[in-house]
């Protein structure tokens, strides 16, 4: 499992939709699972699942894909698992750490 948080300023359906297309452009095997969206007293947060194919694991990982708005205020995170070795220990993250680099990238270019 591996983790990347941020906070972030901008359009809160703007970042969204950079994030989903970026994610989904950023692998060939990666798919949109499902999605929560919830708003309340002004604060927006969907949370987001995607899949792609680890050519190093020979397996399919996801990436859960948080983000919050509070106006202009953006936080993000992704959270990837699945991608890794082993049956009592885990090894063989390079699936994971791959998925999350391409969020990565994104945020840093936003």
């Amino acid at each position: 499992m591996a983790k990347f948080e941020c906070t972030l300023q901008g359009d809160y359906d703007q970042a969204l939709r950079y994030f989903h297309d970026g994610i989904l452009q950023g692998s060939m095997s990666a798919s949109f699972e499902e999605e929560s969206y919830v708003q309340t007293f002004g604060v927006r947060v969907t949370v987001r699942v995607y899949e792609r194919y680890s050519m190093t694991g020979g397996n399919r990982l996801s990436m859960t894909l948080t983000l919050v708005g509070d106006g202009e205020k953006l936080f993000l995170s992704g959270i990837t698992a699945g991608g890794s070795q082993g049956v009592l220990f885990k090894f063989n993250t390079f699936g994971e750490e791959a998925f999350l680099d391409v969020l990565r990238e994104l945020a840093q270019r936003w």
